[in-house]
């Protein structure tokens, strides 16, 4: 697919990017370079490559899964102004 001048245009207009005339010739030539680049990797064969997480193979060290603070239920709910239940009543916000 060819790009045009009024393609680089109107992407700016939708973008809302300021693209000056003299630039605009720039830009489709910086556009058609990007444009080409993905065409030359959606050619490559990739049927036998397995998809990766991350381009290392890297293991992120995991702390134990371990509570560090006490429970502070009764004390926050002390301070609130309308409480039933154990859940924290607010006033109706949608009619």
């Amino acid at each position: 697919m060819a790009l045009t001048r009024d393609d680089v245009l109107r992407a700016a207009r939708l973008a809302r990017i300021a693209i000056e005339d003299a630039e605009v010739d720039a830009v489709l030539a910086q556009l058609e370079r990007i444009f080409g680049m993905i065409e030359e990797m959606r050619a490559v064969d990739v049927s036998g490559v397995e998809p990766m997480a991350h381009a290392q193979d890297v293991t992120l060290r995991l702390r134990e899964d371990a509570v560090t603070e006490h429970d502070q239920h009764a004390l926050f709910q002390s301070v609130a102004p309308r409480v039933e239940g154990g859940l924290y009543l607010v006033p109706k916000v949608i009619e």
